[in-house]
This record gives structure tokens, sequence and C-alpha cells, in this order.
């Protein structure tokens, strides 16, 4: 009986909630660092997926790599404010790129599934 709770659990809306709570968590009020909000966001991504591979479901790639890129992001900004660098940045702006790049590339790369 538990295992048939497990797999019927929608990951994406529990997934959306969560940030939707983080993103108001992040918005109360300036007491967490630059970089932290992006951080749990990625968590966030990366944590749907994980519970989908667990329980045997397939996991996204589009919201893990957008996961793993968000993650980087806030340690970027993390960073750039721990250790007060002497320039600036583009963090978001180098995301972006990125994001965009891996778009392309999974589009023109050949699929194994196909």
């Amino acid at each position: 009986m538990e295992s048939t709770r497990k797999s019927t659990l929608d990951f994406g809306t529990i997934g959306w909630g969560a940030l939707f709570i983080w993103w108001g968590i992040t918005e109360l009020g300036n007491f967490l660092p630059d970089g932290s909000g992006a951080v749990g966001v990625g968590l966030i991504l990366l944590g749907v997926n994980a519970a989908r591979y667990l329980t045997g479901n397939p996991i996204s790639k589009f919201s893990t790599v957008l996961g793993v890129i968000t993650l980087a992001w806030g340690g970027l900004d993390l960073a750039n404010s721990a250790f007060h660098l002497p320039f600036e940045l583009p963090v978001f702006s180098i995301m972006l790129l990125l994001l965009g790049l891996i778009i392309i590339a999974g589009s023109i790369l050949p699929r194994q599934d196909r």
C-alpha cells in the first residue's frame, strides 16, 4: 500500500509548492545572503528529480540541468558576497548563456532514444 502512495505523488506539484514557499521566504526580508535564493531553487529542482529517480519515475533532464545551473549561480553569488571580489561577476548573464548553449546542444546532438 505504501509503495502505491509513493508512486502516485505528483513531484511537479510538490516542487512548485516548495519553490513558491522558498520564494516567499526569500522575499520576507534581507536576512539571507545574496545567492541563497538561487541555491535553494537549485536544491529544490535537483531534489524533485532525485525523488523521481528514487521512486522509479522518469526525471526531467531540463529541470536537472536548470537545477545544476541555478545551484552554480547561487554558489557564485554567495562566493562573490562572502569574499568581496574586486570585480563584479555577471553571473546571471553567464547562466543564461550556458542555459541557451545547453538547449541548442540538446537539439543538435543525436539522441539515443530516437
